[in-house]
């Protein structure tokens, strides 16, 4: 028996501020979206258009409160074809939240809450 990785998943409370933060920031784009049948939930997957894997943002209608991250201890990474220009994206979105200069990485937080890893394409 073998796994293999099929997709990651995020709660948002704002689908539309989620689904434009992750194309301007990432390039993600929308591949498939699933809605309830009472429309009480939407699932919507995101795919980077080169590897297999998909982050899935989940939005739940009646949610009003910010979702409890505790330490925020996990994080998905991403890698950048152009570190430099990405960074200077980023900056320029205001989304960095961390950096290591010496490790040559830095984060950035998702409208959530969430933190993102940005490595160079080549470590």
């Amino acid at each position: 028996m073998t796994f293999k990785f099929a997709h990651n998943n995020l709660n948002v409370l704002d689908l539309q501020k989620s689904l434009d933060f992750y194309d301007q920031a990432l390039g993600l784009k929308e591949t498939r979206r699933i809605n309830s049948p009472d429309k009480s939930f939407t699932l919507v997957f995101l795919s980077d258009g080169v590897t297999p894997h998909k982050l899935e943002l989940t939005y739940l209608r009646d949610r009003k409160e910010k979702y409890k991250l505790g330490d925020n201890e996990f994080h998905l990474a991403f890698t950048a074809s152009d570190y430099a220009g990405a960074h200077a994206q980023h900056k320029a979105m205001d989304c960095i939240c961390y950096e290591n200069e010496k490790m040559g990485i830095y984060f950035i937080e998702d409208p959530d809450g969430y933190w993102l890893e940005i490595l160079p394409n080549k470590r």
